[in-house]
């Protein structure tokens, strides 16, 4: 394995890069980015050593590492495009879809389906992090359809990352991620909303604003280009998980209107568990 391409210079592909340099200096890394201050960014911190849009035929690897509304078009294309040696893997956050669009594809054993489960709120190269991908999970979906040497290269990747890896169906992908970290996202923009739209009123609200306020609403610090395209691609499953999301926050109230303590104190001590499954996975 000598050279490898990523389009898409931000937080993910960036990392990917600088962590894979660290473990495999002997690899050339190129890359593209439809924003040229990106290609820029990422030649200036060592990410990549050339900028190039169509990366040399003899690439072995292709990473896609754009926001996941034009992953289909890429992959598709992409695909179409390579040679027979060349496997092609996505960071994607949505995974039915991306799978559905080259189910038929005659180089559909060229394609590994990947997420990296990692990340921060901010975004372009100069957020990539060596670190970012250490001890962190690596989904990979339909990993059946993969070309086993091809699917080895990839391990040989990841192991040199030091990931973890995990093996789901695109579709139980996308509804475990809606609530795990589509939700999440979704939460903290709209209390960033809320308190927003509160300080028209209120000038010092934010003086009294502490860590717990600043944990919870981090989040909302994350680049709309990304998420935006996310809540597109995973729709249907983003809808269920906010559907139970705010019939919990109604029935919550609702026991606040009935001074009903006791079982507010009740309800928040079953979620307290929550605290022994996180760090449990930890």
């Amino acid at each position: 394995m000598k050279k490898i391409h990523i389009i898409g210079l931000g937080l993910l592909g960036g990392s990917f890069a600088l962590a894979l340099k660290k473990a495999k200096p002997e690899i050339k890394f190129t890359g593209y980015d439809s924003n040229s201050q990106n290609q820029e960014d990422a030649i200036a911190l060592g990410i990549i050593e050339e900028a190039k849009e169509k990366p040399d035929m003899d690439t072995d690897v292709i990473v896609l590492a754009t926001p996941a509304n034009t992953l289909s078009e890429l992959l598709v294309k992409t695909l179409d495009e390579i040679g027979p040696n060349t496997l092609v893997m996505d960071f994607g956050s949505t995974k039915e879809a991306l799978c559905k669009s080259v189910a038929d594809h005659p180089k559909r054993e060229q394609y590994l389906a990947g997420h990296p489960i990692a990340g921060t709120e901010y975004s372009g190269p100069k957020a990539a992090q060596e670190n970012l991908l250490d001890k962190k999970v690596f989904i990979i979906c339909e990993m059946e359809k993969t070309n086993i040497h091809l699917k080895g290269m990839a391990y040989e990747i990841l192991e040199a990352l030091n990931m973890k890896l995990r093996f789901m169906d695109p579709e139980e992908h996308d509804r475990h991620l809606a609530f795990v970290s589509h939700l999440s996202h979704i939460s903290s923009f709209m209390l960033g909303k809320t308190v927003l739209d509160k300080m028209e009123d209120e000038k010092n609200i934010f003086d009294m604003a502490g860590s717990g306020f600043a944990s919870t609403v981090r989040l909302a610090k994350s680049s709309p280009a990304m998420w935006a395209p996310i809540m597109e691609e995973n729709k249907k499953n983003i809808l269920d998980a906010m559907s139970l999301y705010i019939a919990s926050l109604s029935k919550f109230r609702d026991k606040i209107i009935a001074d009903d303590y006791e079982g507010l104190a009740n309800e928040m001590g079953k979620v307290n568990k929550i605290r022994d499954i996180l760090d449990l996975g930890q």
